[in-house]
């Protein structure tokens, strides 16, 4: 009897959770939907959009061409530096040491640690490295290696998860067939990790593109010239809603609020399809 009370108070507890995590889910779609479908009716009626994408910026008719290009720009920057690095320090974590080590154990609540920081930490950190120790002032290159500092946490943890996930047998069949460790690495390794390392990476870029307190402190919000190079001040379209929201435009800036809305939304529905994709041609090999 005692037996059966206690399973029927584990289904009780199971069903309030499970009703718990439905409600959870339920806001947090409609706090989501509702954002989205604010910025989109305030932001896709604006009248100029040729101007907005393509003109010159001036005080009267503002144009985020300069920060579209400054964007690029800054997300190059970042995935090179930091993709690379978190590959590379995944496959060391994953491949080159125990699981259990005290390494493992200190670099990982170190990489969890930097995950937590938040954003204007970094940019203060890049600010006073970068902006004034090194001398680069405000630069897209000083912006774009913060961005890769702040982004390496996340590409570390997703490129761990994802080399963990590939089956053990598969590493020991290559050894079998006498490859060497390197070998195995590249040629089933990472291929079999693939699509989680590009999802990773393409959600790291969606969170460049719509980072701003970084920004402010490293690159100078420069709103309307070109950057002429690596070195040069710039902006980006998160910097240019806050100044065109804050200096009598706020058309523009619910119309370019549109855009990094679309372009996030777009990143994560192709990071989505890709990795899917990705996983099940390997499936399929």
């Amino acid at each position: 009897m005692a037996k059966f009370s206690k399973h029927k108070s584990e289904i009780l507890k199971y069903s309030i959770l499970k009703r718990v995590s439905q409600a959870a889910l339920i806001i947090t779609l409609i706090a989501l939907t509702g954002i989205i479908l604010f910025v989109l009716i305030r932001g896709l009626p604006y009248d100029n959009w040729g101007q907005l994408l393509f003109g010159e910026h001036s005080r009267r008719n503002p144009s985020i061409k300069p920060a579209l290009i400054g964007t690029l720009y800054l997300i190059l920057i970042a995935l090179v530096i930091a993709v690379p690095v978190g590959v590379a320090t995944a496959i060391f974590l994953v491949e080159y040491t125990k699981s259990k080590s005290r390494i493992v154990k200190y670099i990982r609540i170190s990489v969890e640690t930097l995950a937590g920081i938040p954003s204007i930490v970094y940019g203060l950190f890049g600010y006073l490295v970068f902006v004034v120790a090194f001398g680069f002032g405000y630069s897209l290159l000083g912006g774009g290696i913060t961005l890769a500092i702040m982004i390496l946490p996340v590409l570390v943890r997703s490129t761990e998860e994802s080399l963990l996930s590939v089956p053990r047998s598969l590493r020991e069949g290559s050894f079998a067939l006498g490859a060497s460790k390197v070998r195995t690495i590249f040629n089933v390794v990472l291929p079999s990790a693939m699509g989680g390392i590009v999802t990773s990476i393409i959600l790291a870029v969606g969170r460049i593109i719509s980072e701003s307190a970084v920004l402010i402190l490293t690159i100078g919000m420069v709103i309307g010239d070109l950057p002429k190079s690596f070195m040069s001040p710039g902006t980006t379209l998160a910097l240019d809603i806050y100044y065109f929201g804050s200096h009598g435009h706020p058309e523009a800036a619910a119309a370019t609020a549109a855009v990094l809305i679309v372009l996030v939304v777009s990143l994560n529905i192709l990071a989505t399809l890709l990795g899917k994709k990705l996983s099940k041609s390997k499936g399929n090999d």
